[in-house]
């Protein structure tokens, strides 16, 4: 937000004009609050952002309050004589006021949203610059970015325990990053072009279907219309990444168009721990971003985008080169990944309002885990159409009906036929009809309530019914109260979903036809929010509930040769409490904390006996996120960001010697950004401040391909090789610089 004042003496009088603008989109913020320290004097801003305020006198060490619910607040010292005071404020995190749309697939303040709806801007992630949004999302209280290998470094997005597979992560509304391209669903996406990600914590499956059984993260990309002309980032670590951004707007006649560019690059193998493999993965990957934005009558809304992402990736041996790629020389793990993305949506030219929405996209992988190749092919089609009729000011329907179909192909046994005598594999092909209703009311000014249902229909598993509920009563301006019920269910995938089942040395097993897991789902969120004297204080709190039947589990303990697969016969649970608290000082400061305790496991019949419990893998108990920001004279900010993890249950093998629960840890990285005029930044600091990085993360790296694993003496306890012990980077302590530049004019 950026505050112009100008001061006039009458007398012995000052009066203060200006006007109040949001510093990225440029729009002027209505009804801000404008007061002086230490005394009774103030005004607000009308509905166009515009402000008069009479002092008596400038005072000596005078200053001037600007407050915006969800904007951080900042002061200015009055000096007699000075004409213009430029204030740059950021928006925070909780901001109430900030139009959502994941929650009800409709536009809707956050504050009025029945399903709570959690917003965060790249403000918030710049905090901690990171190359993708895979990285940043772990700055978000319940979000886990979860790696999977500690050769290839793929991994997934846990939220509230459950496995990457449950979340569902889309694109300006639409699913089109799942199953293949699960892990890498958040790679590449220009960090340049991201307006806000929303995050949904709990059941979406009556609105997004499949693999909306845990939660959604929907990352929205900015408008051209309302984009920087130019956005550029460009930082280095002194472990010899580089990853750099650029945005640009242009417009040709009625349409407004934004480029993104974005590259990373890492080439510089590390193996600190002396285990004789690579650290981190080396990497080269660039993504561009094209986007339209057209105008047309009556503000109808009409866009489309396309994006390709291409991505070299290698890890193993330090000794490993190409010519390895596919050998039993030298171990390593090589993925060529290649995708492009096409979505757009239309609003018809009726009266009524009617949203056309398409995507397209196809996923091409060419992987070789050591001597074990992966090569998959995957095409997604979905299209949706729906129609939001408000049926009288307080009650309002939207129903809508969805096609999705998939083509898969890959080499394994997730397209094999059941011909025993001429064993091959085959495309498999996957229609998914579907129609869904929503009806929402507004009963009172005090309480919501909205019903959902969907029906889909899956050739594999016949008819799949998703009804869900929810309710909102405010009492009062600073509470509010939320409760939503439902269920969910996620069709089969499993190849694509588990990369666990194609590292490493592990064969693979089946022992059933699997079915499709279903999930009954609930939760109760809280959020109180009030303008305190010395602070703007926010408070959300969630209680959350999901029972999973036939739910599909990777079995790593029966056998340590292999990953059994099998339907659940039993049940998991996962529940637990989240709780996010912030304060924005009038003073230049903002501290942010979350703390989230959850219990996630499945109980399980073995035989004839009782039901056995077994906690989920990679599921801490505890976890959260802090956040301390601080600006200095002379525009300079200090931010202090980090993470913490209790014990998690991890991936062992028999009779190991390491331990089954990881230790508590924290992540902590510390940052000094200076703002200089004509919105240019440098920004520096250090990650991993503690230097923290798992042991042994890697079982007999001396012997990947386990030529002597089955030696009596030297291996007594049959070890073998197993990379997925993992539960955090092995990047220790490094600094990082960069420059950030954004150009509105």
């Amino acid at each position: 937000m950026t505050c112009l004042l100008h001061l006039g003496a009458i007398a012995q009088q000052m009066t203060i004009t200006g006007t109040v603008r949001d510093a990225q989109t440029r729009e002027p913020l209505g009804f801000c609050s404008i007061s002086v320290v230490n005394s009774s004097l103030g005004t607000m801003t009308d509905e166009k952002g515009r402000f008069t305020l009479k002092l008596p006198q400038v005072q000596p060490n005078g200053q001037l309050v600007v407050s915006f619910l969800g904007y951080q607040n900042d002061t200015l010292p009055l000096q007699a004589g000075k004409t213009t005071y430029p204030i740059n404020l950021r928006p925070t995190a909780g901001n109430l006021r900030e139009v959502v749309i994941t929650g009800t697939m409709k536009e809707m303040s956050r504050l009025e949203s029945p399903v709570p709806v959690e917003v965060y801007t790249p403000a918030y992630f710049k905090k901690n610059p990171t190359p993708t949004l895979f990285e940043a999302v772990g700055m978000i209280n319940g979000v886990q970015p979860q790696l999977n290998c500690n050769v290839c470094n793929t991994g997934d997005i846990h939220i509230n325990g459950m496995e990457g597979p449950y979340t569902l992560i889309l694109i300006d509304g639409m699913p089109i990053v799942s199953s293949l391209s699960t892990v890498y669903g958040l790679n590449g996406i220009p960090n340049s072009l991201v307006e806000r990600l929303e995050v949904v914590k709990g059941p979406a499956a009556s609105l997004y279907g499949s693999e909306a059984m845990g939660g959604i993260i929907n990352v929205i990309t900015k408008s051209p219309l309302k984009a920087p002309r130019v956005s550029a980032e460009v930082f280095g670590t002194s472990w010899g990444e580089v990853s750099s951004d650029v945005g640009v707007k242009f417009k040709a006649g009625q349409a407004h168009g934004l480029l993104g560019i974005n590259y990373f690059n890492y080439q510089n193998p590390l193996d600190k721990n002396k285990d004789g493999f690579t650290d981190v993965t080396l990497q080269q990957r660039i993504s561009v971003f094209n986007k339209w934005d057209f105008e047309r009558k009556e503000n109808r809304v009409a866009s489309v985008a396309a994006r390709y992402v291409y991505e070299d990736r290698w890890g193993g041996q330090m000794d490993w080169t190409k010519e390895h790629r596919g050998s039993d020389q030298l171990y390593g793990e090589s993925i060529y990944t290649k995708r492009w993305e096409l979505i757009g949506q239309y609003q018809l030219p009726l009266p009524q309002k009617i949203m056309a929405q398409l995507s397209v996209n196809r996923h091409q992988q060419n992987s070789f885990y050591g001597t074990m190749p992966f090569l998959a092919d995957q095409t997604v089609a979905f299209g949706q159409l729906y129609w939001d009729k408000p049926l009288t000011p307080r009650h309002n329907l939207l129903l809508g009906t969805s096609f999705r179909y998939t083509h898969y192909d890959d080499n394994t046994p997730a397209t094999a036929t059941a011909d025993e005598v001429n064993p091959r594999n085959a495309p498999v092909t996957t229609p998914l009809p579907g129609v869904f209703v929503q009806d929402e009311w507004t009963l009172t000014e005090k309480h919501k309530l909205l019903l959902g249902y969907r029906y889909d229909y899956d050739k594999r598993h016949g008819h799949i019914q998703s009804p869900r509920v929810a309710y909102k009563w405010s009492p009062g301006k600073e509470h509010t109260l939320r409760a939503s019920f439902g269920t969910g269910y996620r069709v089969v995938s499993l190849f694509t979903e588990d990369h666990a089942a194609l590292t490493g040395a592990r064969e693979v097993e089946i022992t059933e036809e699997l079915k499709p897991e279903q999930s009954i789902n609930s939760n109760l969120n809280y959020v109180y929010q009030a303008a305190w004297q010395p602070f703007l204080f926010t408070l959300d709190v969630t209680g959350f509930y999901s029972r999973f039947s036939n739910k599909i589990i990777g079995d790593f303990d029966t056998d340590p040769t292999k990953i059994i697969y099998s339907n659940l016969r039993g049940h998991a649970v996962s529940q637990g409490v989240s709780v996010n608290t912030e304060l924005s000082f009038y003073m230049p400061l903002k501290l942010a904390a979350g703390l989230t305790y959850m219990r996630v496991y499945q109980k399980e019949a073995e035989g004839e006996g009782p039901l056995v419990k077994r906690v989920q893998l990679h599921a801490p108990e505890w976890s959260g996120n802090f956040l301390a920001g601080y600006t200095l004279p002379g525009n300079f900010t200090v931010d202090l960001t980090g993470t913490f993890y209790g014990p998690m249950r991890l991936p062992v093998l028999p009779h190991d010697y390491r331990p089954e629960y990881s230790p508590w840890f924290s992540l902590v990285n510390v940052q000094l950004t200076k703002k200089f005029d004509h919105g240019l930044e440098v920004f520096g600091g250090l990650k991993n401040l503690f230097n923290f990085v798992p042991q042994d993360p890697i079982m007999r790296p001396f012997d990947p391909f386990d030529r002597t694993a089955n030696d009596p003496i030297t291996n007594p306890h049959g070890y073998t090789f197993d990379p997925s012990y993992n539960y955090a980077s092995l990047q220790r302590i490094r600094g990082f610089v960069g420059v950030r530049y954004h150009l509105f004019q």
